[in-house]
């Protein structure tokens, strides 16, 4: 296209690969030029959103551009597409005045005197500014070169969320001016690999975290730009076009939490990234679209792993894990305390939550946390011990006490454990699988009042899963005493003599261990 052609529009030169905006929508611009039979300059844009073209570049049978969706692509004119402004600009309307103010005569009164005052304080209270919010902002570069560093030299946080900016070369123009930079925030961009990217290495010298979500960004990609953030600690990946993981190789070994989720893994390539040397802390490792895990099958049933040796905490939500040895391959992390699956269909034989709460208890010896709840000591008790009289049948019938079978020993590879820690069950003890029911849930209870020795005892069937909440609400009604007043404690005849506080209005009468025949004891002040 001719470049005199160009100067009488408003678009700019070398603008194919630049980022613009139409009609409140990002695009990139694929070409500049005619297309026939229609006159006039048209620029070929593909849409991020691909629903909003027409074509896949094409036009009467000539390619003019190529996209990625066969209707990502459409023609528009120069005068709908904005090319955006520089950062400062975007930043500081104050700029945009400064300039006018350059190219005035003005004459010193009152009211200019003013002015300089509130423009001192202004520039003053810019300049104290730790973070910078941009978000769907037009900018598309870093502006005058060194201005940025002497206007925002405090900022801290950056978020440049859906942007203009094209290439990371912009990026790294903005940032290394920002020397105090920690966190910086590039959702929903699409920007080019840089050419070098080690170059670039001192732009982010500083930086700690990074998010990068919805840029369509692959694994090799991010290990091509990794050379960049020598000193990232959290990277944030979610809803990439990430499917196969590959080894860092001498990069991200700063790391230590990485958030995958929504992106179309595939489990098998989560080992390559087992060797991250601090990898995962805090808030953990995110993945989705995960339905198996496997820790090599080289390692015996029990035995940890090498593999994610500071793996601290794990968020599996809304995956479509239904089988139970992925939480088995997960009791073989060393490190592993804090456990988020919710959204799963791990389902125990009775088809209650509860229970499936307890198996990961005790399938995860060293778990602290799950599903963002604290795992107290007597509920860790609990469950290690309802798993025994759970699977003791099982149990017995693959060798018990001698030798369980292999088949056993590779479904429940904690069990051993939890008879070393507790002892073997007794037959009287164990619990047969039934269907889940209501009727197989509800418990009878007799309610005591020790400060109302007058009161009859009154026996009640309650659902194992109601909480003490609603205990407290039932017990109102009958009572006539404010739910806040109650306190709640329970003994049972398998310990004679021992009183069991019920201290959480939130938890259920099974997480207390109240079973069939126990006897509630009521208080109030």
């Amino acid at each position: 296209v001719n470049n005199d052609y160009l100067s009488t529009s408003n678009v700019p030169l070398n603008a194919v690969g630049r980022r613009v905006s139409c009609d409140g929508e990002r695009a990139t611009l694929r070409y500049v030029g005619p297309v026939p039979p229609t006159s006039g300059l048209w620029l070929g844009v593909e849409w991020d959103n691909p629903e909003r073209g027409k074509h896949d570049g094409s036009h009467n049978g000539v390619q003019y551009f190529t996209c990625s969706h066969p209707t990502g692509g459409s023609f528009v004119r120069p005068a709908k597409v904005t090319f955006g402004v520089d950062f400062l600009t975007a930043d500081s309307v104050y700029l945009l005045l400064l300039n006018g103010l350059a190219q005035t005569d003005f004459v010193m009164n009152v009211w200019s005197c003013v002015f300089i005052m509130f423009w001192a304080f202004f520039v003053f209270s810019f300049q104290k500014l730790q973070s910078v919010v941009l978000s769907g902002f037009e900018v598309n570069g870093p502006g005058a070169a060194g201005e940025i560093r002497t206007t925002l030299y405090n900022v801290c946080w950056l978020d440049l969320s859906g942007t203009l900016l094209s290439r990371w070369e912009d990026v790294a123009a903005i940032t290394e001016q920002l020397d105090k930079l920690e966190g910086l925030q590039l959702h929903r961009n699409r920007l080019t690999l840089p050419s070098e990217p080690s170059v670039h290495s001192q732009a982010f010298c500083n930086l700690k975290t990074l998010a990068l979500n919805q840029c369509q960004l692959t694994w090799p990609q991010i290990l091509k730009c990794a050379t960049m953030w020598p000193q990232l600690e959290e990277l944030i990946l979610e809803a990439n076009d990430i499917t196969e993981l590959q080894r860092p190789e001498g990069v991200l070994q700063s790391l230590k939490s990485l958030n995958l989720a929504n992106n179309p893994l595939v489990e098998d390539t989560l080992l390559s990234i087992s060797a991250l040397n601090r990898y995962i802390h805090h808030d953990g490792a995110y993945l989705s679209a995960i339905t198996h895990i496997y820790l090599l099958d080289i390692f015996s049933v029990g035995e940890k792993t090498v593999m994610f040796p500071a793996l601290t905490s794990l968020n599996l939500n809304n995956n479509n894990i239904t089988e139970w040895f992925v939480v088995d391959e997960l009791a073989k992390l060393s490190s592993l305390v804090r456990f988020s699956c919710q959204g799963n269909r791990l389902l125990s034989k009775d088809g209650n939550p509860n229970t499936a709460r307890q198996m990961v208890i005790a399938k995860l010896e060293q778990l602290v946390f799950l599903n963002n709840c604290t795992i107290i000591s007597d509920e860790r008790r609990g469950a290690e011990l309802d798993y025994i009289k759970m699977f003791g049948e099982e149990w017995l019938k693959a060798g018990g006490p001698g030798q369980p079978n292999a088949d056993f020993i590779k479904q429940h590879p904690c069990y051993q454990k939890l008879i070393d820690k507790y002892g073997a069950p007794d037959e009287s003890e164990l619990k047969k699988p039934q269907p889940f029911a209501l009727k197989n849930q509800l418990i009878k209870i007799t309610f005591l009042f020790p400060n109302d020795p007058d009161r009859k005892p009154i026996e009640k069937k309650l659902p194992a899963s109601m909480d003490v909440q609603k205990v407290k609400g039932l017990l109102h009604r009958m009572l006539k005493v404010p739910a806040a007043d109650l306190k709640l404690s329970y003994k049972t005849s398998k310990k004679a003599g021992v009183e069991f506080d019920i201290d959480n209005d939130q938890k259920t009468l099974q997480f207390f261990s109240v079973e069939d025949g126990d006897r509630v004891l009521v208080r109030w002040s």
